[in-house]
């Protein structure tokens, strides 16, 4: 409950960032675990660059401005999206905007905890390696149904079961989001579907010297000589994890690493020394991963140490 009031404020701080009124908003309804807006009256043309929420934003296109550029994370669109397409924005990352032309679109905002739960209790899956991507232009017709519930629900007068019904939407939210994130059940693992060991040697010693840069999927693949496709399937087939689900492990590992060999780093450089584009998204994907914050961590390494400071000097009288 804590979290999501913490979320609820930062998102209406967020909104202080954005020069024109949402339309229609679940700000006052009470809605826990999830939040949405729309906008249609935006201005013809503009520029955001908004900070980061530590929630998932998934946005409906319902009208396309005729010049569009988006930028989450490592991906980058400079084209209009077509009607009804949807984004994904994931928790703790920025997503700058360029736009030339009006605006329609429906955005909510589904706390990551509620997405965690669903993954582990439906989908049997490790929600500390549960990653959602950042993703654009999505054609998901299940996905695209569940917006325009929420939406539907956002216009309706709320009353007696609203909280109920809006809980039941965050999951169902979640479930199309994941199986869109997980992909169709999948068959057997043939044996030439699975990155060869020594592959798989050469690419995880190619991310763990590029850690500090922004190693991409194109980039890891031409270490293997494979397409980017055939290489994300074989690198998961043989890790158990996305190539940047795995690029995301290793700089929280680093990062576990600096702060256990020296306390007296800032959060920033350790943030930097593991590959993190910013301290946000280090602490969102630390604290998913190990469970507690940086600073959490730092100051338990920090009552670990043993007290290094000489005792004092005892005169002889």
């Amino acid at each position: 409950m804590q979290q999501e009031e913490n979320s609820l404020k930062e998102l209406e701080a967020l909104q202080r960032f954005i020069p024109f009124a949402p339309s229609e908003t679940s700000k006052g309804r009470g809605w826990q675990g999830m939040q949405a807006v729309r906008y249609n009256r935006t201005p013809t043309g503009g520029e955001l660059s908004l900070p980061p929420v530590p929630l998932h934003s998934i946005c409906l296109h319902l009208r396309s401005p005729e010049k569009l550029s988006l930028r989450i994370e490592e991906l980058k669109l400079d084209r209009p999206l077509p009607k009804g397409s949807i984004h994904v924005v994931p928790a703790g990352s920025p997503a700058p905007v360029r736009w030339q032309g009006s605006r329609d679109l429906v955005l909510i905002y589904l706390e990551p905890s509620i997405v965690e739960r669903v993954a582990t209790e439906l989908f049997e899956l490790d929600s500390r390696r549960t990653v959602v991507p950042p993703l654009y232009s999505l054609n998901a017709p299940e996905l695209r149904s569940a917006i325009s519930a929420v939406y539907a629900e956002l216009n309706a007068a709320g009353g007696a079961g609203e909280q109920l019904l809006v809980e039941s939407l965050a999951s169902i939210l979640s479930v199309h989001l994941i199986r869109h994130i997980a992909g169709p059940p999948r068959l057997p693992v043939l044996a030439d579907s699975v990155l060869a060991r020594r592959k798989l040697h050469s690419v995880i010693e190619y991310i763990m010297e590029n850690l500090e840069g922004s190693p991409t999927l194109g980039q890891m693949a031409a270490v293997v000589h494979l397409s980017p496709y055939h290489f994300a399937r074989q690198f998961k087939a043989a890790t158990g994890l996305a190539p940047h689900q795995y690029v995301i492990a290793r700089r929280v590992e680093r990062a576990q690493h600096l702060l256990r060999k020296n306390g007296e780093l800032q959060l920033a450089e350790v943030a930097l020394r593991a590959g993190f584009s910013d301290q946000s998204k280090f602490s969102f994907h630390f604290k998913r991963l190990i469970g507690i914050t940086p600073r959490q961590f730092q100051l338990q390494q920090e009552s670990h140490r043993p007290d290094v400071r000489k005792p004092h000097s005892t005169k002889l009288r």
